[in-house]
């Protein structure tokens, strides 16, 4: 059984992801060719995860055929969840290449925990809203956000707390925070991804988030 690496990269564009495949010894260089030189006219590819498993290439194809109805035509990018791809491959059997840090079991809690939070959708009206809660070890932590034709957006000026050294989802990672405040507004899937950058941890937002009347806002969640 031909053994090879399965590999997943980001790009600079948002939502589009390579899925592809190289031989063992090739892996290096065909990452830093794809990250230095872009691929199909996209740029700012990025490593994310790679696995080496056995029939490689029947494998990426299954793969390229489970995603097809998100595949960008004659190509290897996919307009597609990172996470969920990330977890697909996280799953087979095989020995991990990449990350290194991480091991195969943390990437596919990690992606899924990602996708849980994407998911955790409901209605909302449009309106101010805030997020206030004593956070042990730290203090008050305080958000305040704006629903506009359904958009969540969590406003900057919000006071966030800590992390701890546990799963922190992408959108905490990526918040710009100075002194423990939020820097610029910043556009949410749902309420309990809110509650993450300004909680920093795991949380309930549809309880934690409260409209201009102090109710918690659960009391809208899919009611139209």
């Amino acid at each position: 059984m031909a053994k090879g690496i399965i590999y997943l990269m980001a790009t600079v564009v948002s939502g589009l992801i390579k899925i592809g495949k190289t031989g063992n010894e090739q892996f290096e260089n065909r990452m830093r060719f794809l990250e230095s030189n872009g691929y199909a006219n996209i740029t700012g590819l990025k490593r994310v995860f790679a696995i080496e498993v056995d029939e490689y290439d029947d494998k990426e194809k299954l793969i390229h055929d489970i995603f097809s109805k998100s595949r960008i035509s004659n190509t290897e990018l996919f307009a597609l969840d990172i996470e969920i791809a990330k977890s697909l491959l996280a799953s087979l059997d095989g020995r991990q290449i990449y990350p290194k840090d991480k091991t195969k079991k943390e990437v596919f809690e990690e992606s899924t925990e990602e996708i849980k939070l994407k998911t955790n959708t409901g209605f909302i009206p449009d309106g101010e809203y805030f997020l206030s809660r004593n956070i042990k070890g730290f203090g008050k932590v305080s958000g305040k956000a704006i629903v506009k034709d359904g958009v969540f957006t969590l406003l900057k000026g919000s006071i966030c707390g800590d992390t701890g050294n546990g799963f922190i989802p992408s959108i905490r990672k990526n918040a710009k925070i100075d002194n423990n405040i939020l820097q610029e507004d910043i556009v949410c899937s749902n309420p309990s991804s809110a509650g993450w950058v300004v909680i920093g941890k795991s949380n309930n937002g549809w309880v934690e988030w409260k409209d201009m009347k102090g109710n918690s806002i659960e009391i809208y969640r899919d009611k139209p």
